[in-house]
């Protein structure tokens, strides 16, 4: 089985697949071996990449809090919910460890994508790093209303690094704070829920050991998967980190990193 970051991974600086990247996902499937995305986007950013890849399997999303079907459009399975009582407690000590940081909530529906809900709701001065024309602007309260797959917290004074330490030294068991950028973001999941843990329900749907699994990546969330995977390769340009748990190092996603290993077989 062959598992992929999305972002920084298998789009580069472009943020368009390659015609390469493309012909070689498509040997892979043509080949019998399933080609898992495995992403922090939610299921709704999905469909943009797997439709050009021919891809009908799996997507890991959301850092691993969402089992997502490609051909169907329809969301298989959700792990960890972030129950509003919870989302409180988190808000109220985030408040104390990093004054100023503003909130985000991700929800998911089972079953078909709902491109009416109210998926990603957002507080005022909110900052996403890769633009902020998406999400419903709302009351804190309503940012934490609802159960949500995960918490997203910015703050414009603070890299991703450093939210990161303070977030996980304030929660021992209860979350983990994970980032794909470090541009003042950190996305907080349910304690344990990874892309590891998400792969390893896809590898065990496809009776798949995890020693036979090739992963690509290039983020701290990207950590546990690189680590769980029989192979795991990171981008050349990414995170110090993820190029200390590697077993490999490939170019970057911008000259194709992911098809250059895969061109060995496929």
């Amino acid at each position: 089985m062959i598992a992929s970051d999305v972002d920084g991974t298998l789009l580069g600086p472009s943020e368009a697949l390659s015609e390469r990247t493309i012909a070689t996902v498509r040997r892979v499937i043509e080949a019998g071996v399933p080609f898992v995305l495995a992403s922090g986007r939610p299921p709704r950013w999905i469909a943009p990449i797997a439709r050009p890849l021919e891809l009908t399997g799996y997507a890991v999303c959301a850092n691993g809090a969402v089992l997502y079907d490609c051909g169907a459009e329809e969301i298989v399975e959700v792990h960890g919910l972030l129950e509003p009582s919870l989302l409180h407690d988190i808000a109220s000590a985030l408040d104390k460890a990093l004054p100023g940081c503003r909130l985000a909530s991700e929800r998911v529906a089972i079953g078909a994508v709902d491109h009416d809900m109210r998926n990603f709701v957002i507080e005022p001065d909110y900052h996403n790093p890769w633009g902020d024309n998406e999400g419903r602007t709302g009351p804190r309260a309503e940012v934490l209303g609802h159960p949500a797959i995960k918490l997203l917290v910015s703050h414009r004074g603070m890299t991703s690094e450093e939210m990161a330490e303070a977030v996980n030294s304030l929660f021992d068991r209860e979350v983990d704070a994970t980032y794909s950028s470090s541009g003042g973001l950190v996305e907080i999941a349910a304690h344990g829920i990874t892309k590891a843990t998400g792969l390893a329900d896809v590898a065990a749907r496809f009776e798949v050991p995890a020693d036979r699994v090739i992963a690509f990546g290039d983020m701290p969330n990207d950590l546990e998967m690189l680590s769980w995977a029989g192979h795991g390769v990171a981008m050349e340009n990414g995170h110090p980190a993820v190029l200390g748990v590697a077993d490999e190092v490939t170019g970057p996603a911008g000259d194709d990193g992911v098809a250059q290993v895969l061109e060995r077989w496929f």
